[in-house]
């Protein structure tokens, strides 16, 4: 008998589903010589510091540095403390009973690093000792399954996965529970979460948000020309800007009294776009959130469920590329497409025979290849999942097209020796481009169709306007841009060679990027704004005080990361990553616990409700210390952070100034006063003087 043990239920039914364990029990299936459970997720974890009898948020003792590191059951907040989560508890007991019973296991667990942690974290925490095969396939499709089970491989041969695993979840227990105890005593109000990647991601955000806030915007004028030769519309811009627009007003005014502008300069250059690559998961969250607004959690979600329900192969990937033993079967997934109505078209323009293999390169495969959909094509699916879905499909026929071929014109103009430019664009062999029928990467591209022109001809002048311009500050992030940042944090180091060695190397995995943004959010460290990130008024105030310190270092996160994979690839030891991050955890605890905090004045505020007791004023929420009053009053309203003096003016005078950018649960934005009634009862009042409670 063969224990199989799948990451959640719905994989393991489609497994038990396949190799005939069609007997159903409380938490396994059973039959054919098998039985298939299931975890929920990570139902192991490793312990925390009161587990080793420590009591937390004290100075004289930190670092806590485990030695050894113990594992313990998940747990969940109840009424202030951790208690084990009984369906966990449940779970491990009935995995614990399925294995007695057998000779070996199957690991059917996500084939990534945290599918492996979740199983081995269960395998050391329930001492077993049996052994074990790995059943490592990328996607959930029956025939990907069967074909995993007639090649399962040594449990072995993931032993450097594994350790990379548990080395990162060390790592994230040592920097996220010390650090976050230093500077929640340094500040001394409060409780303030740190951590391995998180910190620097924020200081990522923090970091754009000044830059964008302080940037010195600039006016500036520019003189446009309208245009028309051999029946073509074109406009030419020029090349000097004015700072002041009386000099452009003075300049417009020679101008519509002369003409016409002749051609002083024209040069042709043939351009060729490569087709894009395949989505690895962050490519993909880049794009859904660029072109769809979805969130990186979304996107993952959603992407998973395509997974599980096999549309889609293993969306955790960091690959872009495939094997070239799976280029013969993309001809078999195009086809599939074309028997869809909703894909017809696009694989019409696909050139058959001629399949572009730019994407098939093994020495760029991780542990999973690049994003593929399956043979089982979906007849309907919900809209977001639709869109998604359509998104990963029409990339594949993007990236076995062919080039794009285009023909760019710059043109320079003269008239009263002022230069003016223009450029044009001709699409000589749409390629790749022709499947979606997109020719330029953005809407800022102008695509002009130019009439023939050579040096010497002389252009007609039809029309002339002042265009009224502004310097642009750095953009604030965007999810789908800051995961750019995240991937490409490698970059952030300033010495060639480092730069060199930490290329393509980010912060956090695609797995795990989007959760750390949603972690941000969790924690009021982050808020949405439009389709921006930008950091909270707590946020700031962590980022100041830990901006120059080496837990936001986003070079030293991702020098980590590539440690890590060094690990995974038995190119360094584990026990030496975990030396260096024990050294590095007393290093930042000592920064944190020595800082200099100006202490907050908070002023003292009568409760509003029983006249007697001043107010107790804290990060999330104000609230008298009475419990027989227990008035409350949360400073996170429908997503917007109240500061203190806000709080101050509702209890003092009964009414806030005006809140912006609140938000319904529909979405909806709205601006409103708070107020309190006679019953120190909060509500809105609506610049029209209309009140909701």
């Amino acid at each position: 008998m063969k224990a199989v043990i799948a990451e959640k239920p719905s994989v393991a039914r489609e497994i038990a589903a396949l190799i005939g364990a069609l007997e159903k029990h409380d938490g396994f299936f059973s039959g054919n010589g098998y039985c298939v459970t299931w975890a929920f997720g990570h139902l192991v974890a490793l312990a925390m510091p009161d587990d080793y009898g420590i009591t937390g948020f004290q100075k004289e003792g930190l670092p806590i540095i485990p030695d050894p590191f113990l594992l313990t059951v998940r747990k969940l907040k109840k009424e202030k403390k951790f208690v084990p989560d009984p369906s966990a508890l449940k779970q491990l007991k009935i995995i614990k009973e399925v294995v007695g019973r057998c000779d070996s296991i199957i690991v059917a667990t996500d084939a990534g690093r945290e599918g492996e942690l979740i199983f081995r974290y269960i395998y050391e925490h329930l001492n077993f000792r049996s052994p074990f095969e790995r059943l490592w396939i990328s996607s959930l499709t029956e025939k990907a399954i069967r074909d995993g089970f007639q090649n399962l491989r040594p449990g072995t041969d993931f032993d450097g996965l594994y350790q990379a695993a548990r080395s990162r979840s060390r790592a994230d227990w040592l920097v996220g529970i010390n650090a976050s105890q230093a500077l929640s005593i340094a500040i001394g109000s409060g409780i303030y979460s740190l951590g391995r990647v998180q910190t620097p991601t924020l200081a990522l955000i923090c970091k754009r948000f000044l830059e964008n806030k302080n940037f010195d915007i600039k006016n500036y004028w520019q003189i446009q020309l309208e245009h028309r030769k051999d029946f073509h519309d074109f406009n030419s811009l020029s090349e000097f800007k004015y700072d002041e627009k009386k000099k452009a007003d003075d300049v417009l005014r020679a101008l519509q009294r002369n003409g016409p502008a002749i051609v002083a300069s024209i040069k042709k250059k043939t351009v060729s776009e490569q087709p894009p690559l395949l989505f690895d998961l962050t490519a993909l969250q880049r794009e859904a959130n660029k072109k769809l607004g979805l969130s990186a959690e979304e996107t993952l979600n959603i992407a998973q469920n395509l997974y599980e329900n096999k549309f889609i192969t293993y969306p955790r990937t960091g690959s872009r590329y495939i094997p070239e033993d799976v280029w013969p079967q993309v001809a078999h997934l195009v086809r599939a497409l074309g028997d869809s109505i909703d894909f017809k078209e696009a694989v019409s323009k696909v050139s058959w025979g001629r399949f572009n293999k730019r994407i098939v390169n093994d020495l760029k495969i991780t542990d999973h290849h690049g994003l593929l959909i399956t043979e089982r094509v979906p007849s309907a699916l919900p809209p977001k999942d639709k869109k998604v879905y359509e998104m990963i499909a029409l990339r594949l026929l993007e990236s076995i097209a062919g080039v794009c071929s285009k023909e760019i014109t710059d043109v320079t103009l003269n008239i009263l020796n002022l230069n003016f430019i223009l450029k044009g664009s001709k699409v000589l062999e749409p390629g790749w481009r022709k499947i979606q029928g997109s020719y330029s990467e953005s809407t800022a591209e102008i695509l002009q169709d130019l009439p023939e022109l050579k040096a010497g001809d002389e252009v007609k002048i039809n029309h002339v306007q002042i265009l009224a311009k502004k310097t642009n500050p750095p953009v604030l992030y965007t999810e789908g841009t800051l995961l750019s940042a995240m991937e490409n944090a490698g970059k952030e180091v300033e010495s060639e060679e480092g730069k060199k060695a930490l290329q393509n190397i980010g912060i956090g995995t695609p797995a795990t990027r989007a959760s750390i943004i949603e972690t941000l959010l969790g924690r009021d460290y982050i808020k949405r704004e439009n389709k921006s990130l930008v950091p909270t008024e707590k946020g700031m105030k962590v980022y100041d005080l830990v901006k120059d310190k080496k837990i936001a270092d986003v070079a030293m996160t991702a020098e980590w990361e590539l440690a890590l994979q060094k690990i995974e690839a038995g190119e360094t030891s584990e026990g030496l990553f975990q030396k260096q991050m024990e050294q590095y955890t007393v290093l930042i605890t000592s920064e944190l616990l020595t800082l200099s905090i100006s202490k907050e004045i908070l002023p003292e505020l009568t409760c509003p409700k029983c006249k007697k007791q001043h107010l107790s004023i804290r990060d999330q929420l104000v609230k008298c210390p009475d419990k027989a009053c227990n008035w409350v009053q949360f400073r996170n309203v429908c997503g917007v952070s109240i500061s203190v003096a806000e709080i101050e003016r509702l209890v003092t005078n009964g009414r806030t100034s005006l809140i912006k950018g609140m938000k319904t649960k529909g979405g909806k934005r709205f601006d409103a006063y708070i107020v309190l009634n006679e019953r120190a009862q909060t509500s809105f009042v609506f610049q029209d003087k209309t009140s909701t409670k």
